[in-house]
């Protein structure tokens, strides 16, 4: 992983697009939950991505806004990209995304959340312009407070729970010494395709990075 007060739901159509001196905005967005005990979970995988896409883009030191974690990776000439970090815990990251979308009167359409998705076979990614939550809780709860579903979306394939196992105790636990690997080959596949996102939109972001696992 690299604070403000309400999260009730944005009324998106009265927002201004942002820019800065003429140039447009657009909000990264990873899930998580802070705290080093989390910080490894297959939850956490949003959280990775960012942490990877600073790496990429140094000089930058993160700040405490917004409720969560926030860095500026924006390159001179090139749109202004911000990466957040909610820090509410996954189930209220809205209230950090709506923070932000708000203050810089973002549209959804330039929003990319990238978090897990136990639905998906582990290390595949699924990018999507829009859609329902899947059952991602931290997705959900962004999508309630922007007051629309047509948010970009990068999912990450962490596996389906073994056995009888509750999902909810799943999504909390490291990835395995054997998985390991191979998730560190799909976080940076997964920013490959962000910056994909960001320079190309998210159709050929789509064509490029649906087709197949990295694993």
């Amino acid at each position: 992983m690299f604070r403000r007060h309400c999260d009730s739901v944005i009324d998106i159509r009265a927002l201004p697009r942002y820019t800065v001196l003429g140039i447009e905005m657009k909000l990264i967005v990873g899930l998580g939950n802070p705290g080093v005990k989390y910080r490894m979970n297959r939850h956490n995988v949003g959280y990775m991505v960012l942490a990877e896409l600073a790496e990429r883009y140094p000089g930058n030191r993160p700040q405490s806004k917004f409720h969560g974690d926030l860095m500026n990776i924006s390159e001179p000439g090139g749109d202004s990209v911000l990466l957040l970090a909610p820090t509410t815990y996954m189930n209220r990251s809205g209230l950090s995304v709506g923070e932000a979308v708000g203050f810089y009167k973002i549209p959804p359409n330039d929003v990319l959340v990238v978090c897990d998705d136990l639905n998906l076979p582990f290390s595949k990614l699924r990018l999507r312009s829009e859609g329902s939550s899947g059952g991602q809780k931290g997705l959900a709860d962004i999508v309630r407070v922007l007051g629309t579903d047509k948010v970009p979306r990068l999912r990450i394939g962490i596996g389906s729970p073994p056995g009888q196992m509750d999902a909810a105790d799943y999504v909390l636990m490291n990835f395995t010494e054997k998985e390991q690997p191979d998730m560190k080959v799909t976080i940076k596949y997964a920013a490959d395709a962000v910056v994909c996102w960001l320079n190309k939109g998210i159709d050929e972001a789509m064509n490029r990075y649906n087709s197949r696992s990295t694993g």
